[in-house]
């Protein structure tokens, strides 16, 4: 096992296309990292470097205790897991398995006995014999991390594994992925840009856009904490929901203020209130998840507001409700479902927002949180450019 480091790492392409923007990451030993982002963020391109498929522009990149920019892949001790699986069709499942140990030249006796090893470890003893074309997609993605352990390498890198898989097997992976680590405790670095795998499988959390890193720290972390406006709206599903607005009040007392004439107004709760009271008159965004949105007809005035339903979408033991405001935006309300009383397209509703759920951002894209400040990860990059 082993520490990965990245030192202002960057890729820039011909053209000067920056793919990866000088970016800042300690992976420490043993750790479970996923990189998200949606797609063209870089995350594929900065587990390339790791690997050594792509060449850095600039920076250093640290494996253990030495620089890798200059190792060939071969020489880097990492196992890759790609998302096609890359077997080889006319070996069996334990040629496929012991391929990359006999290339080493590693003792044979030594080769079946860490191949048999992997197979108990990822039930594949009854299908040694067979050819990868005899598998399902499972047994397959199985064998190629078979292939990987066998090699029991420094650091694994997984490339989007689970994205050939259907939606059930998908889950089943994800869990064996993640008990696998716990039993092998292996430096990991796992790219995706389904961020519920991310928040499912990750130690560490380390959401990438444009070419930058955005926020490093904890699933709950970038759930409940997110830096910017971007994490916000891309960590969690469904979305959280965006209004516009601006600040009112002084002291210790707030309110946010829809930008529409007759839009909504929230009393902003007192951990938001010295911040929000300072920027009073200043364009600001307010961020609820929907699962901090309540339909009530009772719901005090100062947190409020109606709201007309435009679709309902049953989820079994929840149901996402799609819904206009007065002011013409549209939001999202994760309810508890209940038979036969679930909100009817076209019903007037009234709204209740969690005062102490919301979020401020400042405007634009990459908006900066005026949140209390999270607390800081030891992985976090600079990403003053992109906020």
């Amino acid at each position: 096992m082993a520490q990965v480091v990245l030192d202002r790492v960057e890729k820039i392409y011909k053209g000067n296309v920056r793919a990866v923007k000088g970016i800042d990451l300690t992976i420490p030993d043993g750790q479970f990292v996923v990189l998200v982002g949606p797609s063209g963020c870089g995350k594929s391109t900065t587990l390339r470097m790791i690997a050594g498929l792509e060449d850095i522009s600039g920076g250093a990149i640290s494996i253990g205790d030495r620089v890798v920019n200059n190792v060939p892949p071969k020489d880097r001790d990492i196992a890759m897991v790609f998302q096609n699986y890359a077997l080889y069709p006319h070996m069996t499942v334990q040629q496929n398995m012991a391929f990359g140990l006999k290339l080493r030249k590693a003792p044979k006796a030594e080769i079946e006995k860490r191949v048999r090893d992997a197979s108990n470890i990822l039930g594949l003893d009854e299908y040694l014999q067979r050819k990868p074309k005899a598998l399902s997609g499972g047994q397959r993605q199985r064998v190629a991390l078979g292939r990987a352990i066998v090699r029991e390498p420094a650091c694994f890198l997984f490339d989007e594994p689970l994205s050939n898989l259907d939606a059930k097997l998908r889950v089943t992976m994800r869990s064996e992925l993640k008990a696998l680590h716990q039993r092998l405790k292996t430096t990991t670095v796992y790219v995706t840009h389904d961020q519920e795998e991310a928040m499912t499988l990750g130690d560490l959390v380390v959401v990438m856009a444009d070419g930058e890193i955005q926020q490093a720290g904890s699933p709950d972390e970038v759930f409940r904490s997110p830096v910017n406006r971007f994490v916000a709206g891309f960590v969690g599903m469904p979305p959280m929901n965006f209004l516009d607005g601006t600040l009112q009040g002084s002291g210790d007392r707030a309110t946010w203020c829809e930008t529409a004439s007759n839009g909504a107004e929230i009393v902003l709760p007192a951990r938001l209130a010295t911040n929000a009271a300072a920027r009073a008159g200043q364009e600001t965004i307010l961020g609820v998840r929907p699962g901090a949105i309540s339909i009530t007809p009772d719901a005090p005035a100062d947190r409020s507001f109606q709201a007309s339903v435009a679709v309902v979408e049953p989820l079994g033991e929840m149901t996402d409700v799609r819904l206009t405001t007065a002011s013409g935006a549209t939001m999202t309300a994760r309810i508890a479902s209940v038979a036969g009383a679930n909100p009817k397209v076209g019903e007037s509703v009234r709204l209740s927002i969690d005062p102490d759920r919301v979020h401020l951002f400042e405007p634009g894209a990459f908006g900066r949180s005026l949140d209390a400040p999270a607390p800081n990860h030891p992985a976090q990059s600079e990403t003053t450019e992109a906020a």
